[in-house]
């Protein structure tokens, strides 16, 4: 690990459930995001939810057939798929 990933969130691994994608950190944390947030992952099958790749070391998650890409940072800021053209979009939580 080098400095400019010390103390930066690093994923380890990545599930899913039926509403959730959870992500373990290498730290032991784990966090649990619903899927409406991500429509391509709600969308996909569970063999391409399967089929991540986590890069950066753990910094971010990337599903190739799905072209989706997500900061494992943005995970904890809040910060969800914003590519989304329904007209429903979920809304931070104490907004």
């Amino acid at each position: 690990m080098n400095a400019s990933t010390f103390n930066k969130p690093l994923a380890k691994t990545v599930s899913f459930d039926r509403y959730n994608m959870w992500i373990e950190f290498t730290d032991g944390r784990k966090l649990g995001i619903p899927l409406v947030y991500f429509p391509r992952l709600l969308r996909a099958t569970k063999k391409q939810r399967d089929a991540y790749i986590i890069s950066g070391g753990g910094l971010g998650l990337h599903w190739e057939a799905l072209d989706e890409d997500i900061s494992v940072e943005n995970l904890l800021l809040g910060i969800y798929d914003r590519t989304t053209t329904s007209s429903w979009k979920p809304h931070p939580i104490n907004a």
